[in-house]
């Protein structure tokens, strides 16, 4: 038979076509793996996380608080936190729409997830991804209770392991209402109040167990931020919080809107504080150290400070004499002060104008440019250098690429002395000091002072247009006031019990030497002539060693007077929460003037570089009547020529 030559009569000879690759089902196998490795590595970095996790066997709901006792640094009382404030309730003797106002608004899966509610953290990071910040947190309750008792505010991924891991270890060892009950009288609800039993007692005067719907609502509204929704400083923010807050019940199902709308018919009467001081804004600071320092607080405690009582009522005194007369005419709304003690003690820390309206502390939590009071590092870096006060600069129009930065009012002066320039705060003298020495030879030099904050390699750094908090920038200024030695800014001396054991003590110093004599006798020098003949005039206390430098910012957001009187720095800080201008005031000007009435009282301090300081009694003289000073930072006379000290003349005081 012949051979079938028609095409597809016959297979043989032909390759058979090859399978499809099925490219899908490859990428699901890479997907898996990537999974599996993912938890892998995750489950490495909890368990490396959770290795130095405390214990919680000791750990019991409805108990003690502890008490902490602060004192100042001669043993008078500041304050107390703890027990003294309020008892710890037990979810029994509460209404039972206080913890399901808390649920509602904090954590409505409380009681169905198992500590941690992957979805709430897929959801905030979402949110927060949108928005470009955050505006949403994905921490349960049980979370939230973890970091609480047992770790820091720090910001980091493996805080938020640890708090992961702790908060499974509590929901296995406790019920969800023990969880809960923990979580109330823990937690912080603003104007010194820690649990809900001293929360209900400082805004309504009466037990947490006799609240009604509406008050609840209030006190759970408190919880996202306790000063931002105080009903003390701002009763209509707050009030739309609680309106928030009973919404929400309506949405769980926990009220119906018949209740709700009773709530908003029922009048809520805050009680009115008994005048907190602004030493809350210290006691703050110190709450969220004492952890870091000692671990858990489960004892009562006594807690010697750095704080002078008496200097921290002249800085409260200081503020409200002069924000609430001539600052509220000039669009001033806020104010703050700090004192450091040589070593770096703080002796005084207001944060506001008052802890009762706002209890944001803006000395440790703001953070504002400094403007030209970031300035004497700039000169510091010159001087270290080759740079004397004597040598001459140009005071004239600079331009670096595309930053072209102006003096004051555009005044220039020509060629005029560095310590001309210093004193009379020439932008233009300072941009060019900081060109010749390099902007990250000046950042450095912040940083060896004690700047914290990044700092960018850019030209605008040289007027301080890079944000610090002023408690580093007081911390920067010390080792002008002490001889050369940085200082690490601290509050706390000693913790002890009643029974008088000692359970932490402050010891070792700063740092080290942040710039040797003959530097520091320059610059102490120049920042003695601001206030004698420069921009600071109105800083000078007849009778006192007094130095330091002004700064004002763009368009009058921030103004600033920092410096020295015999071995205490201090700094004042004025501006608006909102960053709105001022009308021209200057650091010249009122920061100037609360820093004199702020410091006149405060000791003088003896300091010797090798056997450390130690205070004398503050003079007590009259306040000298000072010329007028317009309002202005750049009118202050020229300089003769008996300007140029000779080096050699100051290095001698030093060694005298």
């Amino acid at each position: 038979m012949a051979r079938s030559t028609k095409r597809g009569g016959s297979s043989q000879g032909r390759a058979r076509p090859r399978p499809k690759k099925r490219r899908g089902g490859g990428l699901l196998v890479l997907f898996a793996i990537l999974v599996v490795w993912i938890g892998i590595a995750g489950c490495g970095f909890l368990l490396w996380a959770g290795r130095d996790l405390p214990d919680l066997s000791g750990l019991q709901t409805a108990e003690r608080a502890p008490s902490v006792t602060y004192l100042d640094r001669y043993g008078e009382l500041i304050g107390r936190r703890g027990d003294q404030q309020g008892r710890a309730m037990r979810i029994n003797e509460l209404p039972h729409y206080l913890p399901r106002a808390v649920i509602a608004v904090e954590d409505r899966k409380f009681y169905y997830h198992p500590g941690v509610d992957p979805f709430g953290i897929a959801r905030a990071a979402i949110a927060n991804a949108r928005a470009g910040t955050v505006v949403q947190g994905g921490s349960t309750i049980t979370q939230q209770l973890a970091k609480n008792l047992f770790l820091t505010n720090e910001r980091t991924m493996k805080r938020k392991a640890q708090e992961a891991v702790l908060a499974l270890q509590l929901e296995r060892r406790f019920t969800k209402d023990e969880i809960l009950e923990l979580y109330l009288n823990s937690v912080y609800f603003g104007s010194g109040a820690w649990g809900v039993e001293a929360a209900s007692r400082r805004y309504f005067g009466k037990s947490a167990s006799e609240v009604s719907l509406g008050e609840a609502a209030l006190l759970a509204g408190l919880l996202k931020a306790p000063s931002r929704y105080n009903p003390s400083s701002d009763v209509r923010r707050a009030e739309g919080r609680a309106t928030v807050v009973l919404d929400v019940m309506v949405e769980a199902r926990e009220i119906t809107p018949d209740e709700r709308d009773a709530a908003f018919a029922s009048p809520i009467v805050v009680a009115r504080a008994a005048g907190a001081s602004s030493a809350y804004y210290f006691m703050d600071w110190l709450d969220v150290q004492l952890s870091e320092l000692i671990g858990k607080v489960d004892r009562d405690l006594i807690v010697e400070t750095t704080l002078d009582l008496n200097l921290q009522r002249a800085a409260e005194a200081a503020l409200k004499a002069h924000l609430d007369t001539e600052a509220a005419e000039a669009g001033a709304t806020q104010g703050a002060a700090v004192a450091l003690d040589p070593a770096g003690g703080v002796m005084a820390m207001a944060g506001g104008r008052s802890y009762d309206q706002s209890q944001f502390n803006r000395i440790s939590q703001a953070r504002r440019q400094p403007g030209s009071s970031f300035k004497p590092f700039v000169y510091l870096t010159a001087v270290e250098r080759g740079v004397r006060p004597g040598d001459r600069r140009m005071d004239a129009p600079v331009r670096i690429g595309d930053y072209a930065p102006g003096n004051y009012n555009d005044k220039y002066e020509g060629e005029i002395t560095v310590r001309r320039a210093f004193e009379q705060s020439s932008n233009a003298v300072a941009v060019r000091l900081a060109q010749e020495a390099g902007i990250a030879t000046v950042a450095k030099t912040a940083r060896r002072m004690g700047i914290t904050s990044p700092l960018r390699n850019e030209g605008a750094l040289a007027l301080g247009a890079q944000e610090v908090t002023p408690l580093e920038l007081a911390a920067a200024y010390a080792p002008f006031a002490n001889r050369g030695q940085g200082v690490f800014a601290h509050g706390v001396v000693r913790i002890r019990t009643p029974e008088g054991e000692v359970v932490y003590e402050r010891r070792g110093s700063g740092p080290g030497r942040a710039m040797d004599p003959e530097t520091w006798a320059v610059m102490t020098d120049l920042m003695r002539g601001v206030v004698r003949r420069g921009t600071g005039r109105r800083a000078a206390i007849e009778g006192r060693d007094i130095g330091g430098k002004t700064g004002t910012t763009d368009n009058f957001r921030d103004a600033w007077f920092a410096g020295f009187a015999d071995g205490l720095t201090a700094l004042v800080w004025v501006g608006n929460d909102d960053f709105k201008p001022m009308q021209k005031i200057t650091g010249g000007t009122l920061p100037a003037e609360i820093w004199r009435d702020f410091v006149a009282p405060a000791p003088s301090f003896q300091v010797d570089p090798y056997a450390g300081y130690r205070p004398t009694a503050a003079p007590d003289p009259a306040a000298p009547e000072m010329d007028p000073v317009a309002e202005v930072e750049d009118q202050a006379p020229v300089q003769t020529a008996a300007e140029d000290d000779p080096l050699g003349a100051l290095i001698a005081r030093v060694a005298n």
